[in-house]
Formats: structure tokens, sequence, C-alpha cells
């Protein structure tokens, strides 16, 4: 980074907002039908400003997570927007209390916009400022598809694959397997042998129950299981592998990449699934993606779609991103999928800009 482009921290803009779900979507564990978002601004003395926002999961999280923010603005002020350093700096101040949960949210996002204010400074997208190029990346539609039962799931599925996806998710975890072995049944004939379907139990299982159904799963032609026991149960986890014919998907909820680099050491998974905002952001992705590529694991993104476009595509293991567009109604320019994949635009940063008037519908007081 030569001298013209050094960028100095001036103050951190953090906002609330609720957005509205176009889909709501029901899991295991409930039903989301907002998406409550922390939206951030990292203003330079050199008038560049970098932003990324945070999907809270439940609006009881959205406020202390933007107070927290608000809390480590003075702390960055006037530093460098080095990223590592400032990931330094940080986690040192919260190495007693542990950097996860609402710590760990934060963190990350303020890495995020750090790294889209440095791709700016450059004139560059952010996957060029990572040292790749754009390229097409395979996405599937996430955006609905949750527990609805069998014959709406049919009728969703297909409303998800119309505009060219190769790939949906369906949501599993229904209060026996009869309903679930139904759900995948009726989704799979409503798309097509063409379209590939996922499956996600969201933690809703035990290890038993869940061996039992992966087993009975496992000849309806699902491209992979996901989560279906506690994301830290890596021993369960590596059971179940060790059983399944499916493929078993997870890693959303690893917090950081030091825990990545223990589930994997225990065989727990064949494909791996960072969350741009639980393994640390830009910062933590790519030492994400240098434990996946010595460890051979494909990766695929978790949410944020318009920044793990960026993060995938400079990814050696790279495979699926998953699409969801509910972020799209505060955004000037939401993500553009072609044909069922997502390219990261050609434009100076991550290409996330806020559409004001969008925004302020959405703000929360």
């Amino acid at each position: 980074m030569n001298a013209r482009l050094r960028l100095t921290i001036r103050d951190l803009r953090v906002r609330a907002a609720n957005v509205p779900m176009t889909l709501p979507l029901q899991t295991s564990s409930g039903t989301i039908s907002i998406a409550p978002l922390a939206l951030i601004d990292l203003h330079t003395e050199e008038g560049v400003t970098g932003s990324a926002y945070l999907f809270c999961y439940t609006p009881l999280v959205l406020k202390p997570v933007v107070q927290l923010i608000a809390n480590l603005a003075p702390v960055i002020k006037g530093d460098l927007v080095a990223p590592l350093d400032i990931e330094r700096k940080l986690q040192s101040r919260f190495r007693l209390l542990g950097a996860k949960g609402v710590a760990g949210m934060a963190l990350a996002g303020i890495d995020m916009a750090a790294w889209d204010a440095l791709a700016k400074a450059q004139g560059m997208p952010l996957v060029r400022a990572l040292g790749g190029e754009a390229r097409r990346i395979p996405a599937y539609n996430s955006c609905g598809l949750g527990m609805i039962g069998a014959e709406r799931a049919a009728e969703e599925a297909q409303r998800l694959a119309a505009p060219g996806f190769s790939a949906i998710k369906v949501r599993l975890g229904y209060p026996d397997l009869v309903t679930d072995i139904a759900v995948v049944r009726a989704v799979k004939r409503a798309i097509g042998d063409d379209i590939l379907l996922m499956a996600d139990y969201n933690q809703a299982l035990s290890v038993a129950e869940a061996a039992r159904r992966i087993q009975a799963l496992d000849g309806e032609g699902l491209y992979w299981i996901e989560e279906p026991i506690l994301a830290d149960d890596y021993a369960g986890y590596a059971h179940l592998r060790s059983k399944a014919g499916t493929p078993i998907q997870m890693g959303e909820n690893w917090w950081g990449p030091h825990e990545m680099a223990k589930c994997l050491a225990t065989g727990a998974t064949d494909y791996g699934m960072p969350d741009a905002m639980k393994i640390g952001g830009v910062t933590g992705w790519q030492q994400a993606a240098a434990i996946a590529e010595v460890a051979g694991l494909p990766v695929s993104s978790h949410l944020f779609p318009e920044v793990s476009a960026h993060l995938l595509a400079a990814s050696p293991t790279c495979h699926w991103l998953e699409y969801v567009d509910w972020a799209a109604p505060i955004l000037q320019q939401p993500l553009k999928l072609e044909g069922g994949y997502a390219i990261a635009p050609d434009v100076a940063g991550s290409g996330i800009a806020w559409d004001e008037a969008g925004v302020e519908r959405c703000l929360v007081p």
C-alpha cells in the first residue's frame, strides 16, 4: 500500500434497520420474517467510506450489536485502515470475554467495512484487492423454502428455481421423518432432476435421530444435508459422516478460523460453509480459505452474498454461493445473478451502497 492510499479512520457510523423479507423463512427453530441488519459506515479522513452490514438473526440482538460497534468507534479513531492491525487491537480488548457472539459480530462488521474502504481507495473491486478476479460462481436460491409442508414447498420451489437457479435449499426438521421425506419428494418432483436440492436441518436433531433420518434420506438424491445436529458437536458430526451416504455440510457457526481448524481435525464434514460475519469478516475468511485449501475442503458461503461473491472468487476451493435477497431493499445495487451464477460487480469495493430512501423506511429509532 503506497503513501497516497494510506487511510485514517475518522469515525464509525452504525444504524439499525429491520428489513421485511419477501419470503418469511420458517425453520426448526422459529420463523424469520424480518432481517435485522446493522448498517456500518467507516469514514476516513481522506473522504473514503467503507460500508458493510451484519445480519443479527433476531431484533433482540440488533440494538446491542449497534451499540457495541458505536462503543468501539473511539477505540480505533485515528488508526490507519489496516484490517490486520485493527483485528489484533480489537481482539485484544475481548480476550478475557471472548470474541464470539455479539462481540465477534461487531469485530467482523468493522473488518468488512475496513476492507471495503481499502478496495475503494485502490479503485478496484474487493476481489481484486484480495488478489483474485471476478468469476462466475454457481449460486443456489436460499430465499425461502422453509418448513411449510409438502404442498406449499413444492409450489415455492418452482418459484425459487424459475429465475434460472440450478440449485435450491429446503429446510427440514419436521416432527416426524415421514414428513421430511414427503417434503423432499414433493420438491424433487416439482423442480425435476436437473436442479439440485440441498437440505438444512438447522441443528434440530439429536445424533441418534440424525443418523436415523440421514439413513432414510440417503436414497432421495439430496446434494448435501446441512447441520443436522448441534453445530459444535464435532464428534457427533464425525460419527454421522462415517455412516452417511449423502455429503454432510456445516460451518456457518464456526466462530473464527480456529474453530474451523478444530472441526476439520475431527473429520466432521465433507463440505464447509463459513459465514463472513462469524468467521471474522474478510480477514477471517482469508484465513479460513487457506485452511480449506490445505484440507481440500470445498467452501460455500453463508448469507452476505454481496461480499461473499468477492470472497469465494478469491478462494481456491470455491463451491457454492448461498443467495438471499434480504438486504436488497436497502441497497442501491443488489447483487445480480445471471443464469444462476453470481459475479462480483466491477465497481470499487464490495459494491455495498445504501439506498437511503429504503434505509429510512426500515430504520429502528
